[in-house]
């Protein structure tokens, strides 16, 4: 649990950018957060003491803005880095799978040789707002018949209600709620 002033610091730090990417989306940005040194790591300090004991193996970043701090934390856990990206980004062999975000399509891709099923996965993103980027992430794993993994966001837009389409099947983490 972060302590009261510094989730306030947190929030506070985050960059609200109306309309984009278009109209009637209010984008939090948190470039205004890891540019700072102290928070940047007041982050991923948060995020790994919260997974610090439940044998994270692999972070699995999902593009774009889970890769700024998923290496970090990956580090600080002691575990491997995967990237799911946007199609055609990743070099070898992939599993794919295209879903509906708020404002359109989109599809996301994982290396068929990145995890196996003994792993415990961390699938690290940004921002948890309707859920289908990380319905998307849960529906990559599935092709390696993991068992345990849980999920880990720097904000969570509470009024999308994105947790629902998550849980009961894994364990939802966030830093800061809007």
């Amino acid at each position: 649990m972060i302590p009261q002033a510094d989730y306030k610091l947190l929030k506070e730090s985050i960059r609200n950018v109306p309309n984009f990417p278009r109209t009637g989306i209010q984008f939090k940005d948190i470039t205004t957060i890891i540019r700072k040194p102290e928070l940047l790591n007041l982050i991923v300090d948060s995020l790994a003491i919260h997974y610090r004991d439940m044998g994270i193996t692999r972070v699995v970043a999902i593009e774009s803005r889970g890769f700024l701090t998923g290496g970090a934390l990956a580090c600080r856990l002691g575990a491997g880095l995967i990237p799911i990206r946007k199609p055609c980004k990743l070099p070898s062999a992939t599993y794919s799978v295209s879903y509906d975000l708020e404002y359109g399509t989109d599809s996301l891709e994982i290396h068929q040789d990145a995890l196996n099923g003994d792993d415990i996965v961390l699938l690290h993103d940004d921002v948890l707002a309707t859920g289908g980027t990380a319905l998307a992430a849960i529906n990559l794993l599935r092709n390696f018949n993991i068992r345990t993994f849980y999920f880990g966001f720097i904000i969570e837009l509470d009024f999308l209600k994105g947790r629902k389409k998550l849980s009961p099947c894994t364990e939802v983490y966030s830093l800061i709620h809007f």
